[in-house]
């Protein structure tokens, strides 16, 4: 029985489960992250140094797109996006690292991301809007597009999976093939492109992240849905 390209073998089992390359490369980025924002923002002071300044000018910056794209106070939500942003950078560059495959070439770490942002979706739902309005929104304009509106909930997270998979792997794919014919300093023009794609990926599903959530946690809306069965 010949197994799936797509199948990574164990490098050991922990009790039922099997720990894997990818699930290894992911602690490591997370840890990576976890430490290094530890590290950059212990010493934050009134007058910043040159990090610090670089640092505000990220939050700035992630603050002032979850202000356009949600319509909202941004504090809510800083965390979650920043830091799906910062592992997916992480993580999408890490194939320039000799003998490392980047976690989010695998579905197993898409998915995983994915119902990260599902979750948070339900979460600052039912958040904002509490369990009866959150409920009511899958049944506007009307109650015969609930299961459509349920299914769209689902469909939306497979994309987010089948989105960052395909091109992360596709990059991945192309560098080696390239790497294996034409030796090492051929392929430099394409890891530059590699390091480009991997950050507008990043970019691209922070910012889905933030318009799923956004739309799930929006009152404008459902307001205006009151509003209108009021005039009625």
């Amino acid at each position: 029985m010949t197994s799936s390209p797509l199948a990574t073998a164990p490098l050991w089992h922990l009790g039922p489960l099997s720990i894997t390359a990818p699930v290894v490369a992911t602690w490591a980025i997370m840890a990576v992250v976890a430490i290094g924002s530890l590290l950059l923002t212990r010493r934050l002071a009134l007058v910043p140094s040159k990090t610090q300044t670089v640092l505000e000018l990220f939050v700035t910056t992630l603050d002032q797109q979850i202000r356009d794209t949600i319509e909202s106070d941004p504090g809510p939500y800083r965390a979650l996006i920043g830091t799906l942003f910062l592992f997916v950078l992480v993580a999408n560059w890490s194939s320039l690292l000799p003998g490392v495959e980047p976690p989010t070439a695998h579905l197993e770490t898409d998915a995983a991301l994915a119902l990260i942002v599902l979750a948070a979706t339900v979460f600052h739902g039912l958040r904002t809007r509490g369990l009866r309005g959150y409920l009511a929104t899958f049944a506007e304009p009307t109650w015969v597009m609930i299961p459509l509106n349920v299914v769209e909930q689902l469909t939306r997270t497979f994309s987010l999976v089948v989105r960052l998979f395909g091109n992360v792997m596709s990059g991945v794919f192309v560098v080696g093939i390239v790497l294996s014919l034409a030796g090492l300093l051929v392929p430099i023009p394409l890891m530059a492109l590699d390091l480009l794609t991997g950050a507008v990926q990043a970019y691209i599903f922070a910012v889905l992240a933030m318009v799923f959530v956004g739309a799930a946690a929006s009152t404008e809306r459902a307001g205006t849905s009151r509003r209108a069965h009021g005039q009625g």
